[in-house]
């Protein structure tokens, strides 16, 4: 019988799940939440432990080297987690300390052997003598650059900081970037969507949204237990995604009978969204994913959704071969890097590399190319992605426009200033691109493209 408290099991068991499989945190963690049966209490604890531990891992790492005085990379992968797990409580909650090295110790007795629980003991109670204030000064200290003195207190891979800075750099906002950083690091609010047709905001509770009229901002609690939501009539989704939808479905008048495609619509959120717009306006939606496991999300996001739509499983790129000209409006959600959505899944910092952006950034193009062929004369294309990187942004568009004679790039802000609530903040004309640090939303970027009619 495991003599661990439930909340620290739960959490190291995702986080190997995580280093292990690479499963994703977000699914993963509700689901042994459940299983472990957690009060309230335990469960907000598991949350912040492995929330907590994935985003500063990188910074926990140095301090373990440090303390250990060996690399991270040297010591077992499984005693590392629990070494996380340890030092984040030491130095980034009120946990009793003796609290989180007991605990620890016996975590480490689970996966590792008699000599792995001595040297966990011994790490973190090294950790423990020094106040988080002066573990900093040191980690800092050891950095070997500008850029990786950066990474190292906000705990992000260098080549993240940099391609991060590119990209305010391209709106003349470099100097927010330690904002930005820092904005990764905080749990996002929970943002609410009430479905139109089926709920109304003013059903969520909570506190006014920012920038959908659809939102509404969690006011805690699991959002889950709502019966609006459980329901499936209203759904836990970023203000960003909201926006990014409704540029598409809100941007001008749709007639009765307009076929509409998500064509990446996996897990299914922005598709639920637009087929309640789609059933708002008489319009036919075709939610297609590629990955069969996604389908199944898709069509489970939909099932409380009334109205035309269509899910398929299959390849988005055969669209504009197989239907060209067939779709008036056109949701390209385009699969990225997701460094966008660091604050709520915080383990893509580690798990993507600089090489991921080619492979995906050839898949976004030939996404691209099949949407703008798909579309029909005067119909419009939201091309979406959840990453600032301009290599997944402005040069895919900018470089799948050049291609073509046949279609315009619209004025995203100007688009928002239509559809948001109140005025947003954007620097990113004539693209839409929104910020963890200035909106509070997933850095999402948009950008619309009408084909002449």
């Amino acid at each position: 019988m495991s003599r661990v408290q439930p909340a620290r099991q739960v959490a190291l068991d995702v986080l190997r799940a995580v280093a292990d499989d690479d499963a994703y945190a977000n699914l993963l963690l509700p689901a042994r939440i459940a299983r472990a049966g957690l009060d309230a209490q335990d469960a907000a604890l598991a949350t912040e432990l492995t929330y907590g531990t994935l985003r500063m891992s990188g910074y926990y790492d140095r301090v373990v080297a440090l303390a250990a005085r060996r690399p991270a990379d040297a010591i077992d992968p499984a005693l590392l987690d629990v070494l996380r797990l340890g030092v984040h409580q030491l130095l980034s909650t009120r946990v009793a300390a003796h609290a989180a090295v007991d605990e620890s110790v016996e975590l480490a007795r689970q996966v590792g052997s008699r000599a792995g629980t001595g040297f966990v003991n011994g790490v973190l109670r090294t950790v423990g003598r020094s106040t988080p204030d002066e573990w900093r000064e040191r980690v800092l200290a050891a950095a070997t650059s500008d850029d990786d003195r950066l990474a190292a207190e906000w705990s992000h891979p260098v080549w993240v900081i940099r391609a991060l800075r590119r990209s305010l750099a391209a709106e003349g906002r470099q100097d927010e970037l330690v904002d930005l950083l820092a904005a990764d690091n905080v749990p996002p609010r929970v943002s609410l969507v009430a479905l139109p047709g089926l709920a109304e905001p003013s059903e969520l509770g909570g506190d006014d949204a920012l920038l959908s009229p659809l939102a509404r901002v969690s006011a805690g609690g699991d959002p889950a237990q709502q019966p609006v939501v459980r329901t499936g009539r209203a759904r836990v989704q970023d203000e960003g995604s909201q926006l990014a939808a409704l540029l598409l479905s809100r941007h001008h008048d749709a007639a009765p009978g307009e076929r509409w495609l998500d064509m990446c619509a996996g897990p299914g959120g922005k598709a639920a969204l637009l087929a309640a717009e789609a059933a708002r306006v008489g319009a036919h939606l075709v939610a297609n994913e590629l990955v069969p496991a996604r389908v199944g999300l898709v069509r489970q996001a939909l099932a409380a959704v009334p109205g035309d739509v269509d899910v398929r499983e299959g390849d988005a790129v055969r669209f504009g071969v197989d239907e060209p000209g067939g779709y008036q409006r056109i949701l390209l959600d385009a699969p990225c890097t997701g460094l966008g959505a660091l604050r709520r899944r915080p383990e893509a910092r580690w798990r993507k590399q600089p090489s991921d952006v080619g492979e995906l950034t050839r898949l976004q193009a030939d996404l691209l190319a099949s949407a703008l062929d798909a579309l029909a004369p005067g119909g419009l294309l939201a091309y979406v992605t959840c990453s600032p990187h301009l290599a997944e942004t402005r040069a895919i568009v900018e470089s799948g426009l050049r291609r073509r004679d046949d279609v315009e790039l619209l004025d995203g802000p100007e688009a928002v200033a239509r559809v948001a609530l109140g005025e947003v903040d954007l620097a990113s004309r004539p693209y839409v691109q929104l910020w963890p640090h200035r909106q509070g939303t997933d850095a999402m970027f948009v950008a619309l493209v009408q084909k002449e009619a």
